[in-house]
């Protein structure tokens, strides 16, 4: 049986395939196209989105080296195909062609940590239509919830300005997810996790002290600060605030001295409270303590301390639930395929015409983001045909895998300098908390260039 690299996945490590990471209808579909003669046809898939979540002004691509690893790992092994027989998912004709899958085609791809708009070919996966259309769901669930937290994280440590952020929202989501969601966060300027397992897996820095519980455990809060300084040190951080929030300040820089790492707050009116330990530590002797703040921040809340003497924030539920927007709405089309299963065949583009708003654009699309005189993006522009010649050196997707082999593994401080030197190249409204639309148009045009 394949034994998968699971490492860039958030997966247990005896997970096999990722094969089943699919919807019924992805096999039902393969079914009929080999029955019809149609299975075999060149075909060009896009991922892309027809709208940012509402008062975003841009996103961010994440969960592109999670992709690559499932589809590399997107294989139908003795166990898998046992259970399509027996629940009768699909014939034994297609279970054969699926016991010998292995994609074969091309990836293309916006780099991991670049900014998208509305209408951006995130990603284009081209190969047969077999092959293609059963990548769809694995793909569209990776790049979804990575890029909805990637772009709240993103947002957050905007509003963060240089203070920095901690992850900590592995209790408020499921367990694969928080490690899926750990490395968007960190992609997306968040500085550490609380996450072991992110830590282990990605190399995110990891960070954490103690809780309410371990306060509680003990007879006097004394008791527990002497405890936790006794082990972990004097630059560790205390949690102030399970009781009197003053005294607890008190009690821990008479206890640490004025080394004190950090203390954290937990509850209140943040502000407030935050200066009034800030006033209390400075007058303690503790000037270099820093302040530490939690407690369901989003990057609103964030925002509304960024005059308050705090040091970093610790964010959990809101980072990972996607500060609202859990999903990007991402949707993956077939836009060109082959007019037979001639591998020569020209191809032919294609798309859903259809009312309600889910209209798309046939053809394979290239990609560039035009820049003002002073080198600030201006517009995403986006075509058919051939690439004009003032855009050729600004295009954005770049070959990820080619036929079949993955040829584009980044570590993940590329891709979060990445994200970083991205919005730092959008106009600056972009950083604007407010609600407005993307922060820089969509174009799309068309060059006449023949058969595609």
């Amino acid at each position: 049986m394949l034994v998968m690299n699971t490492a860039d996945l958030g997966l247990p490590v005896d997970v096999p395939s990722t094969a089943l990471f699919t919807d019924q209808y992805e096999l039902t579909m393969l079914q009929a196209a080999l029955k019809a003669g149609t299975a075999e046809r060149r075909s060009v898939f896009e991922v892309f989105t027809r709208r940012l979540p509402e008062g975003r002004r841009y996103g961010v691509v994440a969960g592109t080296g999670r992709v690559l690893d499932a589809v590399e790992n997107f294989r139908f092994d003795a166990g898998v195909l046992a259970f399509l027989r027996e629940k009768g998912i699909v014939d034994e004709a297609t279970l054969q062609w699926l016991a010998g899958y292995r994609f074969s085609g091309d990836v293309w791809g916006y780099p991991e940590g670049e900014v998208y708009f509305p209408g951006s070919p995130i990603m284009r996966v081209e190969g047969s239509f077999a092959e293609c259309v059963l990548l769809e769901t694995v793909i569209l669930s990776i790049l979804n919830h990575d890029s909805a937290i990637a772009a709240a994280a993103s947002r957050m440590s905007s509003a963060a300005g240089t203070r920095p952020l901690i992850e900590m929202g592995a209790r408020r989501t499921h367990e694969l997810a928080a490690v899926a969601a750990s490395r968007a966060a960190y992609l997306g300027g968040f500085a550490s996790t609380s996450d072991l397992a992110a830590g282990f897996r990605y190399n995110i820095p990891t960070v954490g002290t103690s809780a309410h519980a371990f306060t509680l455990l003990h007879d006097h809060e004394r008791d527990a600060f002497r405890a936790q300084v006794d082990s972990l040190g004097r630059g560790t951080t205390l949690l102030v605030d399970t009781y009197d929030v003053a005294e607890a300040v008190r009690l821990a820089v008479e206890i640490a001295g004025p080394e004190l790492g950090a203390v954290r707050i937990d509850s209140g009116d943040l502000l407030l409270v935050a200066h009034r330990v800030r006033q209390q530590l400075d007058e303690l002797g503790a000037t270099s303590t820093k302040i530490i703040v939690t407690s369901d921040l989003d990057e609103y809340a964030i925002a509304s301390l960024a005059a308050a003497p705090v040091d970093a924030y610790g964010v959990g539920t809101q980072l990972v639930t996607g500060s609202g927007h859990p999903t990007c709405s991402m949707v993956y089309k077939l836009v060109a395929r082959a007019e037979s299963a001639d591998p020569k065949a020209p191809l032919v583009p294609v798309a859903k015409k259809s009312s309600g708003g889910k209209t798309s654009i046939g053809g394979r699309k290239w990609a560039a983001r035009r820049l003002d005189a002073d080198g600030v993006a201006e517009a995403e522009v986006v075509g058919t045909g051939l690439v004009p010649a003032e855009l050729a050196d600004r295009q954005l997707p770049v070959e990820l895998i080619k036929g079949g082999d993955v040829i584009a593994r980044e570590p993940l401080d590329v891709v979060r300098d990445r994200h970083a030197a991205a919005r730092a190249g959008l106009p600056l409204s972009a950083t604007q908390l407010s609600r407005g639309e993307p922060v820089i148009p969509t174009e799309y045009v068309h060059v006449r260039s023949g058969s595609q």
